[in-house]
């Protein structure tokens, strides 16, 4: 799939120069980002700080008061168990409450992408693209400790820092296998529900990583492309009939998140792609790209409208067999 690119304009090379981006790129968000100087305003300030309540060890109401006691500051949020951390005496990664599981680290936007899952108890669920462990705690501690989640991650190094999260966080149902997710049909299982928080080109963290303002490049969009749609496609293979498939990327790219998904639906008669709760809708055109009306059921999220990284989440049921 080829990068779409757009024509530079005086707008675009004027908020280019003042937010050091790469004028492509502007061009590119001018597109389909609201308010663009706003949401790259946004980025220019420290990312907000969401901590997720790991209820596998500690109660929400146990832990405020460990949070009151330690002078630090939260609101509540759009899911119960996750918080908003105004102002913290302590860095919130190195308390003994951390330390301990109580609680992890956890952008709100990726926490969506777990709640919109629908995991129960009993279950078998799959992680296919795991470390560090966010995801995986979250679907671990929606089952309760219960059936069981696989973790894929190919990275040995990078299976360290998941393997210690799943401990320090009490996880005891979970799995984990040195594979690449384009792989997991190798594993002969059928799942109920299926995460990929897909490898992208991080637009949407640039909050986080200011370099990508200038080091990213068309190719790796196109790269990223290849790869997501591969992952998909085995997880539609993989999935059990009626089972559900959580896609999510931290960009804003289209060609990583809605022509994705746009191609998924023109390949595939057996899925649907069902509504969610949050976030603003997809888009359904792109340049004079028409897209599939469908995508009005996929979410975007931008820091300067929802105060999280920049994040698109897509819903996708199988509802057949073959």
């Amino acid at each position: 799939m080829s990068v779409y690119s757009f024509p530079p304009s005086t707008i675009s090379n004027e908020i280019s120069q003042e937010f050091g981006y790469k004028e492509w790129m502007v061009c590119r968000f001018l597109q389909f980002i609201p308010k663009l100087e706003d949401c790259l305003g946004a980025m220019e300030k420290e990312p907000p700080k969401y901590i997720r309540i790991n209820t596998l060890k500690i109660t929400k109401s146990e832990l405020i008061q460990k949070l009151i006691q330690k002078d630090i500051m939260y609101e509540d949020t759009i899911l119960d168990e996750v918080l908003l951390i105004k102002s913290s005496r302590y860095p919130i990664g190195a308390t003994t409450e951390y330390l301990r599981g109580y609680y992890y680290i956890q952008d709100l936007s990726s926490c969506l992408a777990v709640d919109e899952l629908d995991v129960l108890p009993n279950q078998l669920n799959l992680d296919m693209a795991s470390a560090p462990g966010g995801k995986t705690t979250y679907i671990s501690q929606k089952m309760q400790n219960s059936g069981c989640v696989i973790a894929l991650e190919p990275s040995i190094k990078r299976i360290n820092a998941l393997r210690f999260n799943l401990l320090r966080c009490g996880v005891r149902n979970s799995c984990i296998y040195a594979l690449s997710g384009a792989h997991a049909g190798k594993l002969g299982l059928k799942f109920d529900r299926i995460l990929l928080d897909a490898p992208c080109s991080g637009e949407g963290i640039i909050a986080k990583d200011p370099t990508i303002k200038t080091r990213l490049v068309p190719q790796q969009i196109a790269n990223c492309v290849h790869r997501q749609i591969e992952l998909l496609q085995c997880a539609i293979n993989i999935v059990k009939p009626g089972g559900l498939i959580v896609y999510s990327t931290c960009t804003f790219a289209p060609e990583e998140n809605e022509l994705v998904i746009n191609k998924l639906l023109s390949m595939n008669n057996k899925i649907k792609i069902e509504p969610q709760k949050y976030g603003e809708p997809g888009l359904t055109k792109y340049g004079d790209l028409i897209l599939d009306q469908r995508l009005t059921n996929t979410r975007r999220f931008y820091p300067h409208l929802h105060n999280t990284s920049g994040f698109f989440i897509a819903k996708i049921r199988v509802i057949s067999g073959e």
